[in-house]
């Protein structure tokens, strides 16, 4: 499988793609070299996913933000509207 570039990569297949590295190096079965790469392509995908959960997070503070700011309302039928199928 060919390495995507990080930043193109959602959050859940970064994380996805990380715990896989993380796997293979605790088996300690891959040669330096090529540990070293995954190690690298690791914190690649730590920083974007961390990074992605940032942005994540402030969208939600966001929303709730807007939220406080608007004005709650009592939510009121239209007795037009509150006919059932069987009366139609």
């Amino acid at each position: 499988m060919a390495a995507k570039k990080t930043e193109s990569l959602s959050f859940d297949a970064a994380l996805n793609e990380l715990e896989n590295i993380v796997q293979q190096l605790e088996q300690g079965d891959l040669p330096l070299e090529t540990a070293l790469k995954q190690f690298e392509r690791g914190i690649q995908l730590a920083r974007v996913s961390k990074q992605k959960l940032e942005q994540a997070e402030q969208q939600v503070q966001i929303l709730l933000q807007q939220g406080d700011q608007e004005k709650l309302v009592p939510f009121s039928v239209d007795p037009q509207f509150s006919s059932t199928a069987e009366e139609e």
